[in-house]
């Protein structure tokens, strides 16, 4: 993915501000920046196996409930005296958690 080489890139070379197709990366001056491809490419699969480590993050994202709602269930379980494993809030977010778990 060519974000993963863009941001590998930027990690390894902060003078490098842009890159473009015809010319590569370039710095602040339109000035060309010599890379080496082998440390792009360790960076790159660092990048890849940090996000693949997160996918889950990702799935349980959209299935959370939205943060006013969550708020409302939390105030409901404190003003019912039930911020434990029993209240409606706990076993929302705990639902989507075991449906993605972490790594």
């Amino acid at each position: 993915m060519s974000d993963f080489r863009h941001q590998a890139i930027a990690n390894l070379y902060p003078k490098v501000t842009h890159i473009t197709n015809k010319y590569g990366p370039l710095d602040v001056n339109e000035e060309s920046v010599s890379i080496d491809e082998s440390k792009v490419g360790e960076e790159v699969k660092k990048l890849e196996t940090e996000w693949k480590v997160k996918q889950y993050q990702r799935d349980r994202q959209p299935e959370y409930p939205q943060i006013g709602d969550q708020l409302d269930m939390l105030y409901h379980a404190i003003d019912a005296g039930k911020v434990d494993k029993t209240s409606d809030f706990y076993k929302a977010l705990k639902a989507v958690k075991d449906k993605h778990p972490k790594g």
